[in-house]
């Protein structure tokens, strides 16, 4: 009876989800999580309530307690650095971003919040590797070019921010050309619109 009870809370907290009726949801979370205290999954459910409401105290004490039962996710590993980084604690975001990685070395998002929080924590050199790593596995994405660039500006290295800017305008023209603008290092970048 208990796992049929389990079965039709986290039923009714994914429908509540769905009818944006967040309070419901977590009262029926809670309930699958009374029935079901060694699975992690209601727990992170409930945390992703909190974080969605802005919640985020609540939401990293909610990943922490999933990640006690369950520590092997590198997705609430990458999700606790995310929020301590928004709360400013990146001493600690990079650790959970390295416990992420520890656990899956290809999780693209965790080498760029790792460089965020370097960066942020005035370890602009150290952020390279990171950035690098995040545009070796996301070539196509770019957020870890446009903060390489911004790297290699601050280090005072030009040509680096040249050769950036260029690998960037193949495939996103426009933000190559917003990064000559904020560097002053010009490659001549061309849109279709010029």
């Amino acid at each position: 009876m208990q796992l049929v009870n389990a079965w039709f809370y986290r039923q009714m907290a994914i429908w509540s989800t769905i009818f944006k009726r967040d309070g419901m949801a977590l009262e029926y979370w809670g309930r699958v999580r009374a029935l079901r205290p060694r699975d992690a999954r209601p727990v992170s459910a409930i945390a992703h309530l909190h974080a969605a409401q802005g919640r985020h105290g609540a939401a990293m004490q909610s990943l922490a307690e999933a990640l006690a039962i369950e520590p092997g996710q590198a997705d609430g590993w990458f999700n606790l650095g995310f929020l301590q980084q928004e709360q400013g604690e990146h001493a600690a975001a990079i650790t959970s971003f390295e416990r992420a990685l520890a656990i899956n070395e290809k999780l693209d998002r965790a080498f760029y919040g790792k460089a965020l929080s370097l960066i942020k924590l005035g370890q602009v050199e150290a952020a390279i590797a990171p950035l690098r790593k995040n545009t070796e596995l996301q070539p196509m994405s770019p957020y870890g070019w446009y903060q390489l660039a911004h790297v290699y500006h601050r280090l005072g290295d030009a040509e680096r921010v040249a050769k950036t800017i260029r690998r960037l305008a193949q495939f996103e023209p426009k933000v190559a050309r917003q990064l000559e603008g904020e560097t002053g290092v010009s490659v001549g970048v061309r849109l279709l619109s010029d």
